[in-house]
């Protein structure tokens, strides 16, 4: 099954490792790093140029890719709650 993470981004769910609500880990010096680190070897795609409520971490082909969303953690995680039913 697929999810839609936002914009015209849909993943299959296999590939989702985590997803990830932006003003908790904000908090979180490891997490704010891990971010700038991957966004600067080019693994974070920007789903729109609104302010990202989430990030969504996959991977596909053995290649991580970060998505940052405008969609809360909440609905991304009900989307993928729904395919499971």
């Amino acid at each position: 099954m697929y999810v839609h993470l936002g914009g015209s981004i849909v993943v299959p769910d296999r590939e989702i490792i985590g997803i990830f609500d932006m003003n908790i880990v904000s908090t979180s010096s490891a997490t704010i790093q891990f971010l700038k680190i991957a966004e600067e070897e080019g693994f974070v795609v920007k789903i729109s140029e609104e302010k990202p409520k989430s990030f969504i971490l996959t991977e596909r082909d053995k290649k991580s890719i970060i998505y940052l969303s405008p969609i809360s953690t909440f609905t991304l995680i009900r989307r993928t709650q729904k395919i499971e039913e």
